[in-house]
């Protein structure tokens, strides 16, 4: 879980341990990201040559951006802005899953239930760590017009 004070993140452990998280690197979720990326890498390499510019681009990048948005989001420093860089790599997590379901079905590559499971787990990080940075900071009452 990461938790923000003072427009800094702290990671804090199932033992309510705190340890600061200097880095977007320290997230377990962005670690993940970059292994379901390698994974998607070494997966789309058996893809045939005419689908280089179009299924195997497509899953790579979506793979990559997993990553790419979360470290984003958290280098804007605040959690307001850092929670629509995780939606936008939720978004390009379902992307890549419907990229992989595509390839499986037209049978491109072969399902690999480790690719994902490991889709699956970010997909409840991902979810997870929104709906806990959502709870600490609640969207502020909107005024309605008269």
């Amino acid at each position: 879980m990461v938790e923000w004070s003072s427009g800094r993140a702290r990671r804090t452990e199932a033992t309510h341990t705190a340890s600061a998280v200097k880095s977007f690197r320290d997230l377990i979720v962005w670690q993940k990201g970059l292994l379901i990326a390698s994974a998607i890498y070494g997966a789309t390499r058996s893809m045939p040559r005419e689908e280089a510019f179009g299924l195997t681009s497509q899953m790579r990048r979506a793979a990559c951006s997993i990553s790419l948005n979360i470290a984003e989001g958290f280098g804007q420093r605040t959690r307001p802005k850092f929670i629509p860089g995780l939606r936008t790599a939720v978004g390009s997590l379902y992307e890549l899953m419907t990229a992989y379901q595509i390839a499986t079905d037209l049978r491109l590559i072969m399902p690999d239930h480790a690719i994902l499971a490991m889709l699956k787990e970010e997909d409840l990080l991902l979810s997870s760590l929104i709906a806990k940075l959502e709870a600490k900071d609640p969207p502020a009452t909107r005024r309605r017009r008269s």
